[in-house]
């Protein structure tokens, strides 16, 4: 496949996401929740911030290939397929929030289970399930069984219709009536953009419109529908996407003066709870530490939605200073990171005892590491008289262990601290933190597995970068050690274990490089069984394998 600057990485995390969607409505149908719910609403900007990244990247080989670094032919309708794939997943997520909001209109949610939805959503399953094996196999048989499927989701559609229909003719539950008709009519749409996306499946396999002699009955299917093709809402303006759902663009000045004059500033827009989750946060950390996030320009809300314009942090992220500054440069950085952390751990300490569960985070991740790498699930085993624990038992003993291991002190920690939300301006010699939207009273341990996991993570191999980022690694680790040491916190390496196993184990569901997520999931796996092996002798002697966060 395509591997142009993430474009598959992207494209199969879309799938993955949108077949998650599909999934949570189901369970949200068969028994509603208002957790669920937020889930499904909330999900809904992240897969439209990857659509929005995959058409970016779409566009920007056609628009920048130069020279030799022009496409072929059959490249170029991949990447074309892979853009129009992208629009219609993006619909079947909207459709999936339409149909959860639709519930709220229901007098009695019970009264929706007398209706076959779940017929409708297992055929639309099974097709989401079918477009990255298609894709990758080029089997028309397949791609025939997507365009059908919106047939069968026609056909379930009327059956549905004609019962309503003539249920609404009795005059009785007329609003629930009305509103399971629009969830099945959500449903049937969500056939209209599977029918587009095995028509581009096609595309990518022939290279040939779908009007072509060989597919005369796909076209009839085509025009009963009424689809005209084409690729539709495009999206040139240069968006970033964040994993939480919001949006990001930068935005200059208009009229000298104004609050983003000189500097100009960053515009993000998401869900109300996130924008003003990170407006308070923001607001939070202005107080305490002036200078070290950006200040708030502006903020709308506007129903369910909110908008924020806010200052721009000049500097570089601090993965970029790590992988392109002198190393005078580079150890400044560190050490104004260290100081400045430091400075606020001391002075936002509170007594504790606080709990991080920080196997409780892995544990509610598991599901979609396993999703992108199903064989990450460890299953017990036996070696003679030596046994291995199953994933699911060493999880279950590891959380036992760690209600035992509070931190004795919380401090207010980032919460997202990885090496790309910190930026350092070396001219100014400052640091600012990025995306605080997290932040809380936490255990420190929960910032610091975060910054040296994201460190791990950089896909960066060259001898003398790799050396600088164990480097960084290593300075880090020994900074938080120490800190642990004067405050008297006698269980922070077990904490600390538990806590890289969990960035470990969570980040496989972020890389496709199948050897580099099963390292850090066997890595995981190793922490987990350490800190078990321990169990019943003094914590304060447990001692942390630092060499596992070293390639």
């Amino acid at each position: 496949m395509i591997t142009f600057e993430g474009l598959e990485e992207n494209f199969t995390f879309l799938v993955a996401e949108v077949e998650r969607q599909v999934r949570a409505t189901v369970g949200f149908l068969d028994r509603p929740s208002h957790s669920l719910y937020d889930r499904i609403v909330g999900r809904d900007d992240y897969v439209d911030n990857l659509h929005t990244v995959i058409e970016n990247k779409c566009y920007g080989h056609f628009h920048d290939h130069r020279g030799s670094q022009t496409l072929d032919k059959a490249t170029a309708n991949r990447v074309r397929a892979i853009q129009v794939i992208t629009v219609n997943l993006e619909r079947v997520a909207d459709f999936c929030v339409n149909i959860v909001q639709q519930t709220n209109y229901l007098t009695d949610h019970a009264f929706l289970h007398s209706y076959s939805y779940a017929e409708m959503f297992r055929e639309i399953e099974g097709c989401l399930g079918h477009i990255q094996p298609v894709f990758q196999s080029g089997n028309l048989a397949d791609a025939l069984t997507l365009c059908k499927a919106e047939y069968s989701l026609d056909r379930m559609y009327k059956a549905g219709f004609d019962r309503i229909m003539g249920e609404l003719r009795t005059g009785k539950n007329v609003q629930n009536l009305i509103t399971v008709l629009f969830i099945f009519r959500y449903l049937e749409r969500i056939g209209d953009a599977l029918l587009n996306i095995g028509e581009a499946l096609i595309f990518a396999i022939l290279g040939e419109r779908i009007k072509i002699e060989q597919f005369e009955a796909l076209q009839q299917t085509l025009s009963k529908t009424g689809f005209k093709g084409g690729m539709e809402g495009v999206d040139f303006k240069a968006i970033w996407g964040t994993r939480s759902g919001c949006r990001i663009g930068r935005v200059d000045a208009h009229e000298p003066g104004s609050a983003a004059d000189s500097l100009g500033s960053i515009y993000k827009e998401g869900t109300s709870k996130k924008i003003l989750a990170e407006k308070e946060a923001l607001e939070r950390w202005g107080r305490l530490y002036p200078g070290l996030v950006a200040g708030v320009y502006g903020f709308h809300e506007d129903g369910d939605k909110a908008s924020m314009l806010v200052e721009f942090l000049p500097g570089c992220n601090l993965d970029e200073v790590l992988l392109t500054s002198s190393e005078d440069i580079v150890q400044n950085a560190m050490f104004v990171l260290t100081q400045t952390v430091q400075d606020i751990w001391e002075n936002t300490r509170t007594p504790g005892p606080v709990a991080a569960s920080f196997v409780g985070q892995l544990t509610a991740r598991l599901d979609e590491v396993l999703q992108i790498h199903p064989d990450f699930l460890r299953k017990a085993k036996a070696f003679g008289p030596k046994t291995v624990a199953s994933t699911h038992d060493l999880l279950e003993n590891c959380a036992k262990i760690e209600a035992e291991l509070p931190a004795p002190f919380g401090v207010l920690i980032h919460g997202d601290f990885n090496v790309n939300n910190v930026v350092y301006n070396h001219q100014k010699e400052r640091l600012h933190y990025l995306d605080v939207h997290r932040s809380r009273e936490q255990d420190y341990v929960q910032d610091v597995s975060v910054f040296l996991i994201s460190n791990y993570r950089m896909p960066v191999f060259e001898p003398h970068l790799r050396e600088r980022i164990d480097w960084v690694i290593a300075e880090f680790l020994q900074f938080a050690t120490q800190f642990a040491a004067r405050n008297n916190d006698a269980t922070f390496a077990p904490r600390m274990a538990l806590a890289l196993a969990r960035s470990l184990y969570t980040s496989s569901r972020f890389e496709l490089n199948y050897a580099f997520s099963r390292e850090m999931h066997l890595r995981a796996h190793y922490l987990l069984e350490q800190v078990a092996a321990h169990q019943g002798s003094p914590w304060e002697t447990f001692r942390l394998p630092g060499h596992i966060l070293f390639h």
